[in-house]
């Protein structure tokens, strides 16, 4: 095992960049101009699976972008280890935002800046490379790998449920690790156990045929801007509480030892408001910001649009006004039965004098909520305090991963979280980055994770 540690630690420089060659692709899969890109660095994982010893390298089709998948299954009678992770990336707009170019990857102070560095591609290559270090000085691996690395996640995965349906006998796993999180502050490494579901919905409010006259018209018809702000400020109350009829029917209650966790953990309100910019914080009555952060459910308008918002006035009375609303969901929250509760709010809450159209938008993601006892867990809690010289602390994040449901449904085998992303790194975001001190930590647990589960039984 030492060899391979000693490996990482040789060749950390020149793993950078490695890194570098990998961001400078362009793999946005929002955008069909980068079609070719994705393509390209579909290639690229195949290519550098190939040259680390890896087996079975592919590039499987899908009905979009395709995945890569590779293995090596030499391990006889130890556990098979299923990685998941992906290799497309956010728009990097806007551009002018960027200090130095989105896909000209650059180290500044420790960090290295481009789209794709945390969220995912930093995160996968730290598999790959830890992977290497096993194979290149050991010529074997502690357990079987199978590697599972989609180019559609940024978009939803809407190819990834069925793939993983049809091809349930190739991705067979013992345990699935998944690296495409973050850890709650820098020298906190952490374990993920909990993420919250989402489902998403378009509210369209439609009155006149066409947009009117405010001075002609006003008065005589409902502006369906107001009659939208109406229903939209009916949907929580001054508490923060939400007021869809049923909607808190099944969460669980919080137990008080998990509450006592999250109170000790490094977070600091006064950093997140500073941090964001915001003048205040503000959430649900009676909960901790990390608590409505993590264990708790939302509803928040990501969108909305009517009538004149060009410069200077326009006396118009908006045919037409649009809401996009999101949902994030805790255990035991079902999102169907959410879905259907929020429709039928929605059409009770707006006036006759309107036409309105209910929308749901996007796939929905279940919550998912992990014992943090079972012993593939503590494999990672030994390898990560190994790896980084720290116990690591477990934590919930507010997102949806939504892949996590389908893994746990149709693979029934515990899911790792080995996350090594910050808060501050601004995925999704201009000047994305990822802190170079935790991408070789990272190498170093996941090596270590190998050995740890090699010696676990998993039943």
């Amino acid at each position: 095992m030492h060899r391979a540690i000693a490996y990482i630690q040789e060749h950390r420089d020149a793993f950078v960049e490695e890194l570098k060659s990998f961001l400078r692709i362009p793999s946005v899969s929002t955008k069909s101009d980068h079609k070719g890109d994705i393509q390209k660095a579909a290639q690229w994982l195949t290519e550098h699976m190939q040259r680390i010893g890896l087996e079975h390298t592919q590039i499987l089709p899908t009905a979009g972008h395709p995945i890569v998948y590779a293995d090596w299954l030499h391990a006889t009678g130890k556990p098979t280890a299923l990685i998941y992770g992906h290799y497309d990336v956010q728009p990097p707009e806007p551009l002018e935002l960027w200090v130095t170019g989105p896909f000209d990857p650059t180290v500044r102070n420790g960090e290295l800046f481009a789209r794709g560095a945390v969220d995912d591609k930093g995160q996968v290559f730290m598999h790959l490379k830890a992977l290497e270090a096993h194979l290149k000085t050991q010529g074997c691996l502690p357990v079987n790998v199978k590697l599972l690395i989609e180019g559609e996640e940024e978009i939803g995965s809407p190819n990834l449920d069925r793939f993983i349906m049809e091809q349930k006998d190739l991705l067979k796993a013992d345990v699935v690790v998944i690296s495409d999180t973050a850890m709650i502050a820098k020298g906190v490494p952490g374990i993920t156990h909990g993420l919250r579901g989402l489902v998403y919905f378009q509210i369209d409010v439609e009155g006149t045929k066409s947009d009117l006259h405010s001075g002609g018209f006003g008065g005589a018809v409902v502006n369906p801007a107001f009659a939208l702000a109406q229903l939209l400020t009916q949907l929580k109350d001054r508490n923060g509480r939400i007021t869809v009829p049923g909607f808190y029917d099944d969460v669980r209650r919080l137990p008080a030892e998990e509450r006592r966790a999250l109170a000790g953990l490094p977070f600091s309100e006064k950093k997140l408001q500073k941090d964001i910019g915001a003048p205040g914080l503000f959430g649900e009555k009676g909960f901790t910001t990390l608590e409505r952060l993590w264990t708790r459910p939302t509803l928040e308008i990501n969108g909305l649009y009517s009538g004149f918002i060009g410069e200077g006035a326009k006396t118009v009375l908006p045919a037409r006004a649009m809401a996009k609303i999101s949902m994030r969901l805790v255990p035991n929250q079902d999102p169907a039965k959410i879905a259907r509760a929020f429709t039928q709010y929605v059409k009770r809450l707006s006036p006759k004098t309107v036409r309105l159209k209910v929308t749901e938008l996007s796939g929905r993601g279940t919550p998912w909520l992990a014992p943090t006892n079972h012993p593939a867990v503590q494999a990672l809690a030994r390898a990560i305090q190994k790896g980084f010289g720290k116990k690591p602390v477990f934590t919930r994040t507010g997102g949806t991963i939504a892949v996590v449901p389908t893994l746990d449904r149709l693979l029934r085998a515990p899911i790792l979280f080995l996350g090594i992303g910050l808060p501050d790194e601004n995925a999704h975001a201009p000047n994305e980055k990822l802190d170079l001190d935790n991408l070789h930590h990272g190498m170093l647990s996941a090596a270590h994770l190998w050995n740890e589960l090699a010696e676990v039984i998993l039943l």
